[in-house]
């Protein structure tokens, strides 16, 4: 091919880009916008609710060392805040409000449950095999 040829399929493939381009603007003007709008405020009511739900459940202390958790480790605060909502729609809490003490036992129980135990395997056969007089 020569250049003249690789400059008019470059030519014809951007033009046909940019009507591609066009006509997606004019199908959709501002369809994706308040979609992503609608979803992001959907999302930011939730998050309210849930957090006025929590500051109900429990004492300053305690959701001041939860907000502390979720600084720090903000997979097991959101498990322990889920647990503790998962609790409250129940009623396992008898509509009282949950202390520092409380919040700490649950912490434990969630972090017996999420640990990790390492596991070191030797395999000595292949260190056998290697043989350094070789």
């Amino acid at each position: 091919m020569t250049d003249s040829e690789l400059d008019a399929i470059r030519a014809k493939r951007l033009a046909e880009l940019q009507q591609q381009q066009q006509l997606g603007q004019q199908r959709s003007p501002g369809v994706d916008s308040n979609d992503r709008n609608s979803a992001e405020e959907q999302r930011h009511k939730q998050e309210d609710m849930r957090n006025t739900m929590l500051t109900s459940l429990l004492t300053q202390e305690a959701r001041a060392r939860l907000n502390t958790i979720s600084l720090t480790k903000p997979e097991k605060g959101r498990m322990v805040e889920d647990i503790l909502l998962q609790n409250a729609r129940r009623g396992a809490f008898g509509g009282g409000k949950i202390s520092e003490e409380q919040l700490i036992g649950l912490l434990e129980q969630v972090s017996k449950a999420t640990e990790k135990t390492t596991k070191v395997n030797f395999d000595r056969r292949r260190a056998a095999l290697d043989s350094d007089s070789d």
